[in-house]
């Protein structure tokens, strides 16, 4: 069921999460968590990199940029895809920006679910 309260409890765990795994700079979490609208998504880690899935579940949907920590310091926002890249930023705030400005029009609260789940209830919702 993807009810209001249990969403919320979910992606605050995943925040809670990636905060104690270690994996990603704090003060990139600390501006990511602070923004909004990125805040309402499911955060997770790989290779240092800062992910924003629009569900809960794994695999998770690869439709948001995400953010990689630079070789000398920064960051380099990448994304969607592994094979794309969006830019360097210098500090967390830029880097939390570049990604706020190309979240996916539909982009909400993470759905509770898989991707494949989430994809059939936007059909269902959306194309009628």
């Amino acid at each position: 069921m993807n009810t209001s309260r249990s969403r919320m409890d979910i992606v605050e765990a995943g925040w809670r999460e990636v905060h104690a795994d270690g994996r990603v700079r704090p003060e990139l979490l600390d501006a990511a968590y602070s923004e909004p609208r990125l805040r309402q998504l499911f955060p997770w880690t790989g290779m240092g990199e800062l992910h924003f899935s629009r569900c809960t579940s794994p695999r998770w949907t690869w439709d948001i940029p995400y953010i990689a920590p630079a070789v000398g310091g920064g960051y380099l926002v990448l994304g969607p895809r592994r094979d794309e890249t969006v830019g360097p930023a210098a500090t967390p705030a830029q880097a939390v920006a570049m990604v706020v400005e190309r979240l996916p029009s539909s982009c909400g609260s993470a759905f509770v679910g898989t991707p494949e789940e989430l994809a059939a209830y936007e059909r269902l919702t959306f194309d009628q």
